[in-house]
């Protein structure tokens, strides 16, 4: 008999019973919920004259539509005050833990999760956003679901899902300077497609993610449903462990030492079998931009816009409208494209790392004339440390704004948006046509480091130039 995968040990951990319709009842370890998922949840809850069932397992951040040039309540945004009014009330009548807007713990839920030691190793999670698989770094089972959903976890800590398939993607070598993880999840997405972990969890795995850092393995996992996969997750080791030790809601003492020995067992076994195997080599990757209207339209820096009749027929009515809206030529360079904003933050790259490969390159330059440079920083506990560090002035000497933490520019549902057919360069997770605000409005993803490079320069970049 095979080993089992850390997906299977986890969900069969956590499975109450197998539902007629052929689904799994699963226990929900750790909700998180927001303002602008949630309202509708809780007022289904009311309507049935139900209660949170298991509020100690429930924690509120707000983050999504937030303004991040200042705290000020109320917002202007009627709307938007409605939603963050609501969050706060169903928060404190449902005796359910709040982080409220500025406090030590208040950030992006995807980026607060695992810096206050929530998200631990084993867990299930869930979230009424798709980039909740980005708690997988740390070895959690973690999915975004809908506002349905989010009701019946409040009412009852369970969900109804269908088991996933699990598919191995094994990353080796070693990342050449001025590529990072953004890069290998972009190389990934492109080569399996944003449908081709539709049905699947993402076990990353090989010497290269064993090198990376917590963070950077939470980009990985955050951009896992942009390849389909629903969950995306990494088996924890020493440096997970070390991660935790000493967090806010982490374990300690001798709870820490017996959790560690658990999440240990947790671990994919040597024989366990996969569905399918996927394998990159890191040393063979550059600098990735996605350049088109979804994730999967990517390319290396040094390579040319596909040309349309190079592209297989069911990728082509897709890249028409992609050049249709993005103004590219198939076959030449994307290299120079000159941009009008950069954007950096989200909770793909919004972390302390993320800030210091961004500074590093804009450190002693200076914004191009006519380019709009902003950074947000992924949580309250993430701004406070790179002020400390200095990173902030590093930023606001070169020109850039210096945020509140927030979603801001990820997504249009705070004042932080593009307008017309301005082309921002940008850390996040989506390039979706009117994704940033704009229904004109283009955006082509790639790592901090190459938005900084994009900023300072007026056009997309190789970032290696730079760094040398």
């Amino acid at each position: 008999m095979s080993g089992k995968t850390l997906f299977e040990k986890v969900w069969d951990l956590h499975t109450v019973r197998q539902l007629p319709t052929g689904q799994t009842q699963l226990f929900v370890g750790l909700h998180f919920v927001h303002e602008v998922t949630s309202p509708q949840a809780f007022t289904m809850l009311k309507e049935n004259n139900l209660k949170v069932a298991f509020p100690e397992r429930t924690f509120a951040t707000m983050d999504h539509i937030i303004p991040t040039d200042n705290n000020s309540r109320p917002v202007a945004d009627e709307a938007a005050e409605t939603m963050l009014s609501a969050l706060e009330s169903n928060a404190k009548e449902s005796k359910i833990t709040m982080f409220p807007w500025g406090s030590k713990n208040q950030g992006i839920v995807h980026v607060i999760g695992p810096e206050t030691g929530l998200t631990q190793p084993g867990m299930t999670i869930a979230c009424g956003d798709s980039h909740t698989s980005t708690h997988g770094a740390l070895g959690a089972l973690a999915f975004g679901i809908g506002t349905t959903q989010v009701g019946d976890v409040l009412a009852t800590q369970c969900i109804a899902m269908n088991r996933l398939k699990v598919r191995k993607i094994e990353v080796h070598g070693k990342l050449p300077a001025g590529v990072y993880a953004k890069d290998a999840i972009l190389a990934i997405i492109r080569k399996l497609g944003v449908n081709g972990g539709i049905g699947y969890a993402y076990e990353y795995s090989g010497d290269t993610i064993d090198n990376m850092s917590i963070e950077e393995r939470m980009t990985l996992c955050n951009m896992s449903i942009e390849g389909g996969a629903l969950v995306g997750y990494v088996n924890p080791d020493e440096k997970t462990f070390e991660y935790l030790k000493g967090k806010e809601y982490a374990p300690k003492g001798k709870d820490f030492e017996r959790a560690v020995k658990y999440w240990k067992s947790l671990r994919s076994d040597a024989d366990a079998h996969y569905d399918d195997v996927f394998s990159l080599d890191a040393g063979k990757l550059e600098p990735m931009i996605a350049w088109g209207i979804n994730p999967g339209q990517s390319i290396g820096i040094s390579e040319k816009f596909p040309v349309l009749e190079e592209l297989p027929e069911n990728a082509r009515q897709t890249a028409e409208l992609a050049y249709k809206h993005m103004g590219f030529v198939p076959g030449t360079s994307i290299e120079g494209v000159p941009v009008d904003v950069a954007f950096i933050g989200s909770c793909t790259n919004g972390r302390i790392s993320d800030l210091k490969d961004a500074a590093g390159i804009v450190k002693g330059k200076h914004v191009a004339k006519k380019v709009r440079a902003l950074v947000a920083a992924g949580s309250v506990a993430v701004k406070k440390q790179a002020e400390a560090e200095g990173l902030h002035k590093i930023f606001t000497d070169a020109g850039f704004e210096w945020r509140n933490p927030g979603c801001s520019m990820c997504l249009a549902m705070n004042p932080d948006r593009l307008s017309g057919s301005e082309l921002c360069a940008s850390s996040s997770n989506r390039n979706f046509i009117g994704r940033q605000g704009s229904p004109n409005g283009r955006t082509v993803l790639m790592s901090p480091a190459m938005v900084a490079a994009a900023a300072i320069n007026g056009k997309i970049t190789d970032v290696r130039e730079i760094i040398g």
